[in-house]
């Protein structure tokens, strides 16, 4: 790991998170194109978890705890939505 203090530290715990939930999300979205489930939703889920966890990396590298809390719940919504079209 880079470090464990400031904003190096930080950067290194993103970018590990994200490794984490870019499975599910790549998981998600494997089953959806291989079902034909996708449509506007599903784009509109994965958009939000690009985005959210685009901002979530930034709000984690800034050290700002509870905007990076609201952007990993974006990103979370993103999901969901992708998730509720496969089993819709």
């Amino acid at each position: 790991m880079i470090g464990d203090a400031g904003w190096a530290g930080r950067a290194s715990r993103a970018h590990h998170n994200m490794l984490e939930s870019l499975v599910l999300f790549a998981a998600l979205v494997l089953i959806a194109a291989l079902t034909g489930k996708t449509n506007a939703t599903t784009l509109l889920g994965a958009q939000l978890f690009f985005w959210g966890r685009a901002a979530h990396a930034i709000f984690y590298i800034a050290g700002i705890p509870w905007l990076r809390t609201a952007a990993w719940g974006v990103s979370v919504v993103g999901l969901v939505l992708i998730f509720l079209q496969l089993i819709g």
